[in-house]
């Protein structure tokens, strides 16, 4: 078999870990092992690149994609999905890794005739029927490692700071870091902004003697510079916002979305493999599940509102 590669739309730490997989799994059974470069860009320029056992070594542990990654309005496109799949002539299936863009991509070219399998990998961690992206785990903990530095000069002014994390639409990475750093707010794109009730949790910590409070903010629901200003002139109490932005995207992943990028991988062609198309490999638990993309296109991830009362809960 000769089976394509790439990755497409925001690059996501581990995404690197999954082509090394793929790549390896591929080159174990047998198979020819095709990189594809730009995503859906350079799968419409047939920009196809042998890849081999030493293509992919050494690249475990770091950020960004081997293969690159771009954006491409064109691709949405039915003359776009048509060249995508002239592009992909020769192969015997493409396995894609990127988000929920990815998987509608993978659904064109499935209708297009070309078979595909797509490995789930976005730091917002928003795409249905999987318990968890690769890139999730790793812009979690780049955001708390970042609000425990602004923490500590928190603390030694007495400020309060709002820090902005990225989630355009959804608010999992928010979400996930306040629960782990205590952050006495959280605003989110699934929940409106209550400016009251976060400045009665500013006031109610000061007046028990807190040196510091720490809001974090989706940027799809708020701009922390704005509601920095809002909780200052509000409160009386000096508020600063610090915007994280694509520090999130960086960096080596964590050992988790190794271990979830070796698994994912390796699941996605070893389906391939099988003549299984037309599907995304889930995390389930320990296993890897393939279900089909009119499933995962039909579905929304839901908002984890326990984890979000939890975090309120615990910064009283």
């Amino acid at each position: 078999m000769r089976i394509g590669v790439l990755t497409s739309g925001g690059d996501a730490p581990g995404m690197n870990a999954v082509i090394r997989a793929v790549v390896r799994r591929g080159v174990y059974a047998g198979a020819e092992m095709i990189g594809v470069a730009r995503g859906f860009a350079g799968l419409m320029a047939a920009e196809l690149t042998p890849l081999d056992v030493g293509s992919v070594a050494d690249i475990v542990h770091r950020g960004g994609t081997l293969l690159l990654t771009a954006r491409s309005p064109e691709f949405a496109t039915p003359e776009g999905v048509a060249r995508g799949a002239r592009g992909a002539a020769g192969l015997d299936a493409i396995v894609l890794i990127g988000g929920d863009g990815t998987v509608r991509g993978a659904a064109a070219l499935e209708a297009a005739g070309v078979a595909t399998v797509t490995v789930p990998a976005t730091i917002d961690d928003d795409v249905p029927r999987t318990d968890q992206t690769t890139g999730f785990d790793t812009a979690v903990n780049t955001v708390v490692e970042a609000a425990d530095r602004i923490r500590d000069t928190a603390t030694a002014h007495e400020r309060t700071f709002v820090i902005e994390v990225m989630g355009s639409t959804r608010g999992f990475i928010a979400v996930h870091a306040a629960l782990a750093v205590g952050a006495e707010s959280i605003v989110v794109p699934e929940l409106p902004m209550d400016l009251d009730d976060i400045c009665a949790r500013v006031q109610r910590g000061h007046a028990r003697g807190k040196r510091h409070s720490l809001i974090l903010v989706a940027e799809g629901a708020a701009k922390g510079p704005a509601v920095a200003e809002a909780v200052q002139a509000r409160t009386g109490h000096e508020t600063r916002a610090t915007v994280l932005g694509h520090v999130q995207r960086g960096g080596p992943p964590t050992a988790y979305d190794r271990a979830l990028a070796a698994r994912l991988g390796a699941a996605a062609v070893t389906q391939a493999l099988a003549g299984a198309h037309g599907v995304m490999v889930a995390a389930r638990g320990r296993e890897a599940a393939a279900v089909p993309y009119t499933e995962v296109l039909a579905a929304v991830k839901p908002f984890e509102r326990d984890l979000y009362d939890l975090a309120r809960a615990l910064a009283i």
